[in-house]
């Protein structure tokens, strides 16, 4: 019987004024940008840390702290990637990711595709195994004041 195991991923960003905005490996058109670290994409760090608890590799801060200069403004990609490769070296391979995120501005339906282009190149699956999805927080709370940005994730890995 195949080991298959289910992973859970969250991240959280402060939105702030004139910063870049990116989502997903895709620089979006808004007046205000997820502010971290690295390039702060709320949408593959939940992505990253889902894939490294299904995995028991624990978290996307144990492996690209952001007290470490190497990280500083990386593409989040990039990130995944490295990811990929600790999944790998324990004989884990990816069936599905499941995401949401959830923000008042920009739209992000139309930018999703690429996304999950990015995504599957980086990550080495089908872009036909990546689900985003998007909700707004009805402007309740620091995410319905655009004052942040959150993203889930669910994903399925099996060991090959």
């Amino acid at each position: 019987m195949a080991k298959i195991k289910v992973g859970f991923g969250f991240d959280v960003h402060q939105l702030k004024e004139q910063h870049p905005f990116v989502l997903g490996g895709v620089n979006l058109e808004h007046h205000a940008g997820a502010y971290g670290h690295s390039d702060a994409d709320v949408l593959l760090h939940a992505i990253c840390d889902a894939l490294l608890g299904a995995a028991n590799l624990r978290d996307i801060g144990f492996h690209f702290s952001n007290k470490d200069d190497r990280w500083k403004g990386i593409s989040s990609l990039i990130l995944l990637q490295h990811v990929m490769v600790l999944l790998r070296e324990k004989g884990w391979e990816i069936n599905n990711i499941d995401a949401m995120v959830c923000l008042e501005a920009p739209k992000i339906n139309p930018h999703i595709p690429a996304m999950q282009i990015n995504i599957a190149r980086a990550a080495g699956i089908s872009a036909e195994d990546i689900s985003i999805k998007a909700t707004t927080n009805e402007q309740l709370g620091f995410i319905g004041r655009q004052e942040g940005v959150v993203a889930y994730a669910v994903c399925l890995i099996e060991k090959v």
